[in-house]
């Protein structure tokens, strides 16, 4: 992959974290973090609502179908293990209701997916 393409795909991700920050927010949701990162993975956005703690995970692509297929089975493990140690350093949303949820952004408005899937137990 050449430094344009890398940078092509960056700021298409960052694009489409700004469009799924803004959908969630007309949502109802208090964005606490983006891209938080660990050594254990990475979770795009950590929103709030009420006493639901959402982990979102984006995907931009150019539909919607093709944005839902690039969601993996190995990609939720990350977010999921990410999730935790999240909540072990923020201890306060340990009472909160955990769900891991998905942004697809194909088109003009991005669309949100609740608990899309759950977590290993």
């Amino acid at each position: 992959m050449t430094l344009q393409t890398r940078q092509k795909a960056y700021r298409m991700g960052h694009t489409a974290e700004w469009r799924a920050v803004w959908r969630l927010r007309l949502g109802g949701y208090s964005i606490l973090m983006r891209r938080y990162k660990t050594r254990l993975g990475e979770i795009d956005i950590v929103a709030r609502r009420g006493n639901v703690l959402a982990f979102v995970e984006v995907k931009a692509r150019r539909d919607f179908a093709k944005a839902a297929d690039a969601l993996g089975t190995r990609q939720f493990g990350r977010v999921a293990r990410a999730a935790s140690l999240f909540i072990a350093h923020h201890p306060r949303y340990a009472a909160c209701s955990v769900r891991f949820d998905a942004v697809l952004v194909g088109g003009v408005w991005p669309r949100h997916l609740p608990d899309v899937w759950q977590a290993p137990e």
